[in-house]
């Protein structure tokens, strides 16, 4: 199952830059090995902002709810989702 996840990011200004800078680390650790897996497809930076529009492929949504959750920096996320299927257009 594929779905487009659009991601926002706000970290609190306040936030210790000690704590920023480790779950900054542990995000991209962990984004990056489901990259590796597959299961994050394709990530992209939107320009001008602190966001990303990315695919995920996946089993469920069970499964992609797990997996955003433990986004190290899903507390500070406001998270969109819309699944996707096959356009009968595409070649």
């Amino acid at each position: 199952m594929l779905f487009h996840v659009k991601m926002d990011v706000a970290i609190p200004l306040d936030l210790d830059p000690d704590v920023r800078a480790e779950t900054l680390a542990r995000e991209k650790a962990y984004s990056q090995d489901l990259q590796r897996q597959g299961k994050w497809a394709h990530i992209w930076r939107i320009v001008g902002q602190y966001s990303n529009i990315s695919v995920f492929d996946v089993e469920s949504t069970d499964e992609l709810h797990q997996l955003l959750w433990n986004l190290p920096l899903f507390p500070y996320m406001t998270i969109e989702v819309t699944p996707l299927c096959p356009h009968p257009s595409a070649v």
